[in-house]
């Protein structure tokens, strides 16, 4: 289900939304390893509460494709390249975009609610909980069905939120606010057909 057994060229022709995030996130932190323009780049689209609050809004988005670090940049990627092949596969284009974007946004407006105007934070968790969180409303609404899908992500997801609170230096705001707008999308999205028709494929 999860398991990712194409090619290069079959993985970006099945998935090209996913592809595309995939090239941005990464093309961006490469550039922001150059020096000078790198740190112009960071510290124009690093999201701080109090220069959002001064209408800098931007940085909610922005934010989104930058990293703190080469780990930090391949646990998000590996987890999108992972588990967003198969949203994308169900909720179509257009939808899995929503989720991803409007889940980051999500996550952003809640750590501005939460956090004091002089926290920063970058990454792309918030939009990756929004998966999460669609996955989570397809479980829901479809529970007494799709065991094989319940049985990977349901763990997937509470040790994810465990984790969230466990580790250190990590926004659990972005994280509970993307679940939360993902599980929410996700309730409104996923209709009966589409559902249905991978779970008789699978």
């Amino acid at each position: 289900m999860f398991i990712r057994n194409e090619n290069f060229k079959q993985y970006i022709h099945r998935y090209p939304v996913v592809s595309t995030l995939l090239t941005v996130n990464l093309a961006i932190y490469i550039l922001t390893l150059i020096p000078k323009l790198g740190d112009e780049v960071f510290y124009f689209g690093i999201s701080v509460n109090g220069a959002i609050m001064q209408g800098e809004w931007w940085r909610i988005i922005t934010a989104m494709f930058l990293h703190g670090g080469f780990m930090h940049v391949l646990f998000n990627m590996f987890s999108l390249f992972l588990f967003g092949p198969e949203l994308e596969k169900m909720a179509g284009k257009v939808r899995f975009l929503a989720i991803y974007f409007l889940s980051g946004i999500g996550g952003g407006l809640a750590t501005l609610l939460t956090q004091d105007p002089m926290y920063a934070t970058v990454g792309a968790s918030g939009a990756l909980f929004g998966i999460f969180g669609a996955f989570g409303a397809i479980l829901y609404r479809y529970r007494h069905t799709m065991p094989e899908l319940r049985q990977i992500m349901l763990p997937l997801i509470v040790i994810s939120v465990i984790l969230t609170f466990l580790q250190s230096n990590v926004n659990a705001a972005s994280h509970i606010g993307g679940l939360a707008t993902g599980f929410v999308l996700g309730l409104f999205f996923f209709k009966r057909k589409p559902t249905v028709v991978w779970r008789n494929r699978a």
